[in-house]
């Protein structure tokens, strides 16, 4: 605080002596801009001495990556001046008090005081010092706050930044929820829908059939037809959410995606932890849509998927030798960002002209 002190008192002088040299400077456009620069090239060197003094005796730890605005440093260094000052009044008032009390000590050991002065003495000179420490609690308070939103972003600048994410992340999960819902849709109706009519009209024509040998013939491709009816329904099932994520695992269920893909993969996976399931989900989901894209639309001979965990941070990296391209604006891929943003992940697309296309998603597990 003692330090502090000193440095208000240095950025209070150079703010009166650079002020009032280039005063008529600053009040002309022309020349204003150059002598805005010479004051801000003083003021950023006081204001990083402030925080490393922060840094070395309070310990705080600011992002290197954020710069503040020469408004902002300005508006720093004006109240850090007026409150470094004040805490050196306070000081000042805080040793009068204890030269005081010496005084009362002393005058209390020569027998000059009676114990009624001395009880007035004592009395006022605890509230002088709960007052003159409490000064000292709050202007530390205040150096630390206005620190803080200096050097950092505010509270409120984190709160905004906060809200935003949050609302931009929700309104992306409600579209993938949606455009989820018309895939369903979509499956059912192109796919299960149209196998189950093509079903009835066989188990029809048989039914109404005299020759046995055709009906025979008809029953077997009816057969024939349920089957894929089986298979259909089982990838629409899987599509919607594996059941063997919940029995058996993020690992597993990406073996399963390995099995139904036309395209060879090749999975690392590479954790050594339990995940939270909604980290399973988004991971699973991450693999299971890059690997479907890669498939329908990359001409891609190969695909590799890499899960690993490092700490608390999950990372899903899907690459395939395809002809890239991928549109990180499509909506199979806003989706998964979607998905991902909401557990306060990132999603990563590059895919060049020529591949390959690479999907990362970095998902926190804490």
């Amino acid at each position: 605080m003692l330090i502090g002190c000193l440095t208000a008192l240095l950025g209070a002088l150079y703010l009166l002596a650079v002020g009032a040299v280039l005063g008529p400077f600053l009040l002309r456009p022309r020349s204003r801009p150059g002598a805005l620069e010479v004051l801000m090239a003083g003021a950023r060197r006081l204001t990083a001495l402030e925080r490393r003094r922060r840094s070395a005796f309070f310990g705080d730890r600011f992002p290197e990556h954020y710069k503040a605005s020469d408004q902002k440093l300005l508006r720093y260094l004006a109240v850090r001046c007026y409150t470094g000052l004040l805490c050196a009044v306070v000081i000042g008032l805080l040793g009068f008090g204890a030269v005081l009390a010496g005084l009362v000590v002393v005058g209390a050991a020569r027998d000059t005081l009676t114990w009624d002065q001395l009880l007035i003495q004592a009395l006022l000179g605890g509230v002088l010092l709960f007052l003159d420490l409490q000064g000292l609690h709050s202007l530390a308070a205040l150096d630390t706050r206005i620190a803080r939103e200096c050097f950092g972003p505010s509270e409120r600048e984190l709160l905004q930044r906060r809200v935003d994410e949050l609302s931009t992340s929700r309104a992306a999960v409600v579209q993938a929820v949606d455009a989820e819902r018309r895939r369903i849709e979509r499956d059912l109706h192109d796919g299960v829908q149209q196998r189950l009519v093509a079903l009835a009209v066989l188990l029809g024509r048989a039914r109404r059939g005299r020759d046995p040998e055709q009906a025979g013939a008809l029953l077997l491709q009816a057969h024939e037809e349920s089957r894929g009816v089986l298979t259909e329904l089982r990838e629409v099932a899987w599509r919607v959410y594996p059941s063997v994520l919940d029995s058996l695992g993020l690992e597993e269920a990406l073996g399963g995606v390995a099995e139904r893909c036309g395209i060879p993969l090749r999975t690392e996976f590479q954790v050594g932890a339990a995940l939270p399931k909604p980290v399973e989900t988004a991971a699973y989901f991450v693999v299971s849509e890059s690997v479907t894209n890669a498939a329908k639309h990359s001409s891609a001979s190969a695909i590799s998927v890499r899960v690993a965990l490092s700490g608390t941070l999950l990372t899903v990296r899907v690459e395939d030798n395809g002809t890239g391209c991928a549109d990180p604006a499509g909506s199979g891929l806003t989706g998964l960002r979607g998905r991902v943003a909401a557990l306060d992940g990132v999603l990563h697309v590059h895919s060049p002209l020529g591949g390959p296309t690479t999907i990362t998603a970095e998902i926190p597990c804490a």
